[in-house]
């Protein structure tokens, strides 16, 4: 799998594609939040947060998947979380909003090196993410990854409540209980 990186200049470009991965993600799904609009939403609103990147990963041009996100603002935490003590001030971090897969490239290790390139790329104490907790398997699978349930959080009323998870980049900066 050869992985692209793509910034914000990139996202007008690229923006069908990821809409078009995410429909086959969720193919099937009937909630209004993963609908192709409500996503639309979200892939513009983060794509036009100063930092924005987005790697994508191809196997002989074709898409396997993606994952996307941006850099938080020093102090800044998820929306709906309470509990920003878990990173503080003079801890940066990158928010990780979305990684997703083709259904034909799950389980294959897609998204692991899709992960692991986006982690290679940044500078930051830590990163961020919301897993649905519907979905226990993939909550393990990022725990598995280094990360850290550290909160819940229903940032919007459509949606359903995530873990919060944190995985410390550079640890001997933080120590966090």
């Amino acid at each position: 799998m050869e992985v692209k990186f793509y910034e914000q200049q990139d996202a007008k470009g690229i923006r069908t594609m990821l809409l078009d991965i995410h429909d086959a993600a969720y193919e099937g799904s009937t909630g209004s939040f993963d609908s192709r609009e409500r996503f639309a939403e979200f892939v513009d609103g983060w794509s036009s947060r100063d930092g924005w990147v987005c790697l994508i990963g191809f196997d002989e041009g074709e898409p396997v998947g993606y994952l996307y996100g941006a850099p938080f603002s020093p102090g800044g935490w998820w929306r709906g979380s309470d509990r920003p003590e878990f990173l503080g001030a003079e801890d940066r971090a990158f928010a990780l909003s979305e990684l997703m897969v083709l259904p034909r490239w799950r389980k294959t290790g897609a998204s692991l090196k899709l992960h692991e390139a986006l982690l290679a790329s940044r500078t930051e104490e830590a990163v961020t993410l919301f897993v649905d907790l519907s979905h226990p398997k993939v909550v393990a699978l990022y725990e598995s990854w280094g990360y850290e349930k550290v909160d819940e959080s229903k940032p919007y009323e459509d949606s359903p409540v995530f873990a919060v998870m944190l995985r410390l980049l550079k640890p001997e900066r933080s120590n966090r209980a």
